[in-house]
């Protein structure tokens, strides 16, 4: 599957640089930049993506608390919402 994917890489960057479609050519040698990197380092953009929205969680859990915030009470939030029903 790795090769074949080089190989349609191949094919479509020598068709759009045969037909001066300069903008597309990058954009397909940028594909095959990243195709090639993430099978010899194993790094995907889903595990970067995965990495950042765990590392955004982390951070956000406990946030009231560091911040001395006392507003906001999801126990009260409840008991309204069980009392509005």
């Amino acid at each position: 599957m790795y090769l074949l994917s080089l190989v349609i890489i191949v094919v479509l960057a020598y068709f759009f640089f045969q037909h001066n479609n300069s903008l597309l050519l990058l954009i397909t040698l940028a594909v095959g930049a990243y195709i090639v990197y993430s099978h010899e380092t194993g790094h995907t953009a889903t595990e970067f993506k995965n990495g950042v929205v765990n590392s955004i969680n982390e951070e956000a859990q406990g946030f009231d608390d560091k911040k001395g915030i006392k507003r906001f009470d999801p126990g009260k939030m409840k008991k309204e919402l069980e009392e509005g029903q």
